[in-house]
């Protein structure tokens, strides 16, 4: 296995992972994944073995500390330099789960978001997750704003040393 930047080829892949994580309400579109493609290249990693997508980490790096749900609708671009990485998804396929490639992929994101001067890494999940975060190093920082498809979301947060 190995985590490489996105590629538009990836998208059938990604978007099949998505469903099977994810559900309707909650789930990014197809436009919304091609515009992520477009725009957030360097904060999309893919774990693939061979051409096979394994799983997949997105997020814009903005100013913003945490994610607001406008970011769902239109994708922020990247901050050159500085601000706060944002994870909007993070997903494995179902054939690849419990083998770490969810937080090899925390991991890999983390150490960019750190090599391009990001203060800190946040996301939004469910409470069914927060242990699952909080294994990565994550602290819950309490219930998020977020309407998002009409759950309740949890703010989660990864400040450097």
């Amino acid at each position: 296995m190995e985590i490489t930047p996105v590629k538009m080829l990836d998208l059938p892949q990604i978007m099949a992972i998505e469903k099977s994580g994810f559900s309707e309400a909650e789930a990014g579109s197809e436009a919304a994944y091609r515009e992520r493609i477009e725009k957030l290249a360097d904060t999309f990693l893919v774990a693939r073995d061979g051409a096979v997508v394994l799983g997949f980490i997105v997020g814009p790096a903005v100013g913003a500390r945490y994610i607001e749900d406008e970011m769902f609708v239109e994708t922020p671009t990247n901050l050159p330099r500085g601000g706060h990485q944002l994870v909007f998804t993070l997903a494995v396929s179902p054939l690849a789960r419990h083998q770490q490639i969810g937080s090899q992929l925390l991991t890999a994101l983390a150490e960019k978001a750190q090599a391009d001067g990001r203060t800190s890494m946040a996301l939004t999940c469910l409470e069914r997750l927060i242990s699952f975060y909080e294994r990565n190093g994550f602290i819950n920082q309490g219930v998020a704003n977020s309407e998002h498809a009409g759950e309740t979301w949890y703010n989660l947060e990864k400040v450097w040393d």
